[in-house]
């Protein structure tokens, strides 16, 4: 299998507002990614899972180089995260729910708008749009304000927007956080015929049953670190991939659910 991402020991730590340490004692600063390491291959979908404060978003906003790592590196196809952010931004789409994209534009003007930063020719950008928006059923309202959409109808176009450049490498944070069953239903599919294409997809996720249906690989990330990674079956062997995280979580934490 072809390597397309080395993640090698990537840290990132944040302080706490002033509030919550002015009484407290000990390091006023919280580790939210603690030297995290795994490798990713080309055409498969490779799943964080943890719960919510695990650094799973951190990791991935690092991935996307919105933010820089306090220590270590990753490489996407050979590109540096750390010294070589324009390159990696070029292979990569990233989809988050803090994509806030204007409600005064349409649809249509997005994915013009979008595909324009990446240089891509006029003529390719209409037959992609026009193959995205028949597939995500976002035609009917292409000229509509994207902030008088239906919240299943926004994810739509920010999946579509986001993927505008048609990446080989990308990145999903909760791709169906806040979704109805329909709209969640045409983005898994669309998950799967991207790596069917070839694509590689990193996904973080809380959701048990998504990871089930999606994932190759997954990494189980608590706290900041990588308690296990394999794939589900390795993983899982004979219990119920919720049984083996808790497993996971009780032995990291000491805490039982």
């Amino acid at each position: 299998m072809e390597e397309i991402l080395k993640v090698d020991g990537l840290t990132k730590s944040f302080k706490q507002p002033k509030k919550l340490f002015k009484k407290a004692e000990g390091p006023h600063n919280v580790t939210a990614v603690d030297n995290l390491s795994f490798i990713a291959f080309k055409g498969e979908i490779f799943g964080l899972l943890g719960p919510n404060g695990a650094g799973k978003t951190t990791t991935l906003r690092m991935l996307a180089t919105l933010i820089k790592p306090d220590s270590g590196n990753a490489f996407v196809d050979g590109k540096s995260i750390v010294s070589d952010e324009d390159a990696v931004r070029r292979k990569i789409g990233f989809l988050t729910s803090e994509l806030k994209l204007e409600d005064a534009f349409t649809p249509d003007y997005l994915f013009d708008f979008f595909s324009g930063l990446y240089g891509i020719e006029k003529s390719v950008v209409q037959s992609r749009k026009f193959s995205l928006f028949q597939k995500f059923g976002i035609d009917a309202f292409k000229y509509q304000k994207y902030g008088n959409l239906s919240t299943g109808m926004k994810q739509k176009v920010a999946l579509v927007v986001s993927i505008a450049h048609d990446p080989d490498f990308i990145i999903f944070d909760e791709p169906t956080n806040g979704l109805d069953v329909l709209t969640a239903r045409v983005v898994t599919d669309f998950l799967q015929e991207l790596r069917a294409d070839g694509k590689t997809i990193i996904l973080s996720t809380h959701i048990f049953s998504l990871v089930e249906k999606l994932c190759d690989r997954v990494g189980i990330i608590i706290g900041g670190k990588l308690a296990a990674i394999d794939t589900l079956a390795n993983l899982t062997k004979d219990k119920s991939l919720e049984d083996t995280f808790f497993d996971l979580y009780e032995g990291v934490t000491g805490e039982k659910i």
